[in-house]
Order: structure tokens, then C-alpha cells, then sequence
């Protein structure tokens, strides 16, 4: 596909070899309405699942195919077939299981957060490490359409320096489908900007510093912050903004990306976010700095939901034939956990928070 003349495509390229062994562990709906229609979209081979509540597991088992429903973890890793852990349970669950399956000697992949402390996603990186092991997180909006044409537009020079960057979104979240999500005294960075803070690094690089505002709705339910603003802080000319707002109960509901750069601009929205989970497909519009009243429109054609959720587990299956990384890596992500602890700090303390006081913290 061309767009004013760069080449761009929302296809997620498949590894060479796509026959290894998934098992999941936790069988809850994301699971079920987006890992494994996009796994099977792929043709990924899920072998195995297991769940805390067995007709949960038997229930997905069913719908989708899976040959060995487990009635523990440990049946999971013990099983021959299984090359890679799927792990999708609750954020405090999760890292205890992964490091479990890599001392099993299995490839794994997380959901964001890796980890509730900085410290403990430093730990389990360094024991994917020590052990020749592939940790990835599912930061599977780096695949999300919108998001993955703008970065090939970045990377062939298209808008130069991503100098003015934002993502806005003000919807209306069904926090209700999470209950433990919603009874978090962390909320709206941890379990949702996770991913704009994530995108954003991976289109516009490291930041040094982060600001951060956090705020509440009048009469909210959520135990948590619903309302953020935050800055990215570069040591050059770049900027990053993010503004969220979960509780938008009018009809004009918005989520949207924006990159200007000294060469041109990207334009866009996120379109699972429109009618979530459903939700539609991305927009994206490009205009040059020397033509600015031309815009010229992609054409895209797949969605976050469920074809983002293929890219984390094609780039750690990737990963495992050729030695690489994954491209959301355990390492990388911790760039990502950076931004979130020190987003959640500077809230906390009214300042902007450097990067390093994070990293310095955990060593």
C-alpha cells in the first residue's frame, strides 16, 4: 500500500514457523474475545489452558479447539508440547507464575503491567536472561493499525521530528466488565495509558522526565484516578502529551492520536475505543509540511481488537527462531514501567519525575 508516495501496510508479518506450542493460563474474557481469535487468525497452536475456575477453562476449551484442558499450572508446564506460556491472570498472580514457567523452560509472554513493582519486572527479565529465555509483554498496540502505519511513516522521514505528539482520548469506559480492575487504587496509567505511554515511546523515543496529573470523577465507583494528563520531557525539542478522561457520558466521545512534526503531520483515531470491545477500524490521515492542505487517507483494514493481539506473540515467536528480542520485550518494556511508576509519583508529589529515579530505586 502507498501512501503520498511512502509504503505502508497494517499487515502483521507471521515468523517463518508459527507450529509452537501455546499454552494459556487464565481463561477470562480477553482470552476469549481477543488472544485466541487472533491466535487462531494466524494459525497459532494452542495446545493447552488452564484456569482457577475449571468450567471457565472447560468453557474455552470447547469454543476454541484446545486439546488439553489442565487442572494446574503445573500441568501446563510439565506438558512437552508446550513451548510457549500465554499468561492472562490478574496483575498480582502474574508474576509468580512467570517465574515458574521460565524455570520450566518456557518461553513466556505477559500482559501489561509486567509487574506491580519496578523491582519484580527487573527480577523476572534478568531470570528470562540467566536462562537463554524469551520474556514478552502483550503491549499488542504497537500492532494496533493507526499506530503501526504512523510509525512506518516516522521511520521513512515522513513527518521528521516527532516534535509535538499526543494522544487524547475522552470515552466512556465500562470498568464494570473488571471489577478488581475498578477496586484498584492504581487505575487509568497502570491498566489503560499503559499502552499510550508504550506507543508513544515507540514512535517518538525515551523520554528523560515525566509529568503527571491525576484526577477523579465527581461520584466515580472506581477506586481509582479515571482523569490523567501527561507530559513526556525530552532533553530536545520533543514533546508528548497524553490526556484521558474515562468518564465522557456525551455523544461526543473521542479517542485520537496526533504526531506533527518540522515535516508533516499524521492525524488519526483508535477505533476500538469508539464502541468498545467491538469497536471499528482505525483512521489514519497523512499531510506534508510542503503541501499541508492535501491530506492524503490510508486505507486500513484491520483492527485492534482481535489483530493487534497477534503481534506480541508473532515477534516472540520470531524471537525464539532467530536469537532476537521480542519487539516488546521484557527488557524494552521496562522503559514503558518507567514512565508509568514515575507518572504515578509525580502526581503524588506535584514534580516532574525523572526516568533515572525509577531505574535508581530498583538497584
Amino acid at each position: 500500500m502507498n501512501l503520498a508516495g511512502y509504503a505502508i501496510s497494517d499487515a502483521i508479518a507471521l515468523p517463518e514457523r508459527t507450529d509452537y506450542g501455546i499454552g494459556v493460563i487464565g481463561c477470562g474474557g480477553i482470552v476469549n474475545y481477543a488472544h485466541l481469535p487472533a491466535y487462531r487468525r494466524a494459525g497459532f497452536r494452542v495446545v493447552a489452558c488452564y484456569d482457577q475456575h475449571p468450567d471457565a477453562a472447560q468453557r474455552t476449551a470447547k469454543e476454541h479447539g484446545i486439546p488439553q484442558v489442565a487442572t494446574s499450572i503445573a500441568e501446563v508446564l510439565d506438558n512437552p508440547e508446550v513451548d510457549i506460556v500465554d499468561i492472562a491472570v490478574t496483575p498480582w498472580a502474574q508474576a509468580a507464575i512467570a517465574r515458574d514457567a521460565l524455570a520450566a523452560g518456557k518461553h513466556v509472554l505477559c500482559q501489561k503491567p509486567l509487574a506491580d513493582t519496578y523491582a519484580s519486572a527487573v527480577h523476572l527479565v534478568e531470570l528470562a536472561h540467566a536462562r537463554n529465555l524469551k520474556l514478552a509483554v502483550n503491549q499488542q498496540m504497537r500492532w494496533d493499525a493507526g499506530i503501526a502505519v504512523a510509525k512506518q511513516l516516522i521511520d521513512q522521514g515522513a513527518v521528521g521530528i516527532p516534535a509535538d505528539s499526543r494522544i487524547e482520548t475522552s470515552i466512556r469506559t465500562p470498568w464494570h466488565m473488571w471489577p478488581w480492575m475498578a477496586n484498584s487504587p492504581r487505575l487509568e496509567i497502570m491498566y489503560h495509558s499503559i499502552h499510550y505511554q508504550d506507543a508513544l515511546r515507540y514512535l517518538c523515543g525515551d523520554p528523560v522526565a515525566v509529568s503527571s496529573l491525576h484526577a477523579r470523577w465527581p461520584g466515580q465507583p472506581e477506586a481509582g484516578e479515571t482523569r490523567t494528563l501527561t507530559t513526556f520531557i525530552y532533553d530536545d525539542d520533543r514533546r508528548v502529551a497524553i490526556d484521558v478522561n474515562h468518564h465522557n457520558w456525551s455523544e461526543d466521545a473521542y479517542a485520537r492520536f496526533r504526531l506533527l512534526g518540522n515535516e508533516g503531520i499524521i492525524e488519526g483515531t483508535l477505533g476500538l475505543l469508539y464502541d468498545y470491545p467491538t469497536g471499528r477500524v482505525d483512521t489514519l490521515r497523512y499531510a506534508s509540511r510542503t503541501a499541508p492542505s492535501v491530506w492524503h487517507e490510508a486505507a486500513l483494514s484491520t483492527w485492534w481488537i482481535p489483530d493487534a493481539f497477534v503481534g506480541p506473540m508473532a515477534s516472540l515467536m520470531t524471537a525464539v527462531q532467530t536469537g532476537g528480542e521480542p519487539l516488546t520485550s521484557g527488557r524494552d518494556n521496562l522503559g514503558t514501567l518507567q514512565t508509568v511508576f514515575a507518572a504515578y509519583r509525580s502526581a503524588a508529589e506535584g514534580r516532574v519525575v525523572p526516568l533515572a529515579e525509577i531505574t535508581a530505586a530498583a538497584s
